[in-house]
């Protein structure tokens, strides 16, 4: 029992700072987790303790009381043999009564201690179940806190890719139009030289053609071609 209440005594002694500095540099609750399997497996025991411990108070309270009962019965026997005149009788009833007052005491005794050692049970069991609520609620908050910060440095990084990003594709996508541009000044002028072409092409076929309408006029002039 000694031995129970020592472990029980550990864990409601625990400091809950110290546990939740540790979980927070962990950055998990595993730490709480863990105290609270603890307290749970303990309390367990502590109530099977204190189911039994309080069975034996009872049991003991009402032998205490049974042998009371007699060692007060023979008190009053006695002193009626001794007025009756039966001193035999009431010498054998003493030696009895002292006997049963002897068992009655130790009952007693028995008795005493155990109700402090089951009063110790019940007050550990209370404490433990305190400290074991406050355990998970603190173990609670700060799943969520966790969380949270988990949440935020996400964020964070997510940011910071996207201005990484950012800075990247400006400059990607300032290169791709400034290529894009480049290929269209180049297209432009070769459409430009390709038209100035066409148009000196068609005006050399368009002053030939003129020319030689010229020359076949001249000619019909000069009877050199006869008209069909």
């Amino acid at each position: 029992m000694a031995s129970l209440l020592e472990k029980v005594g550990t864990l409601v002694r625990a400091n809950l700072h110290a546990l939740i500095d540790q979980a927070l540099k962990a950055n998990s609750v595993a730490v709480l987790d863990e105290y609270i399997r603890q307290a749970e497996n303990n309390l367990e025991e502590l109530e099977d303790a204190a189911a039994t411990v309080g069975g034996s108070v009872k049991t003991l309270e009402r032998k205490y009381k049974e042998y009371q009962a007699k060692a007060d019965k023979l008190d009053r026997d006695i002193d009626v043999l001794l007025q009756q005149g039966k001193e035999e009788l009431a010498v054998a009833a003493q030696s009895k009564l002292n006997s049963t007052r002897r068992l009655a005491e130790e009952y007693r005794e028995q008795w005493e201690r155990q109700k402090r050692e089951y009063q110790a049970l019940l007050d550990a069991k209370l404490k433990l179940e305190a400290k074991l609520t406050a355990i998970k609620q603190e173990r609670e908050e700060l799943q969520a806190l966790l969380e949270l910060a988990k949440s935020k440095e996400l964020t964070a990084e997510t940011i910071k890719s996207l201005d990484d990003l950012v800075g990247i594709g400006d400059q990607d996508i300032s290169r791709v139009a400034e290529s894009i541009r480049a290929r269209l000044d180049k297209a432009s002028a070769r459409s430009e030289m390709m038209a100035s072409r066409l148009d000196a092409q068609m005006d050399e076929v368009l002053e030939r053609h003129e020319i030689e309408q010229q020359l076949e006029e001249r000619k019909r002039r000069l009877g050199l071609v006869q008209d069909e």
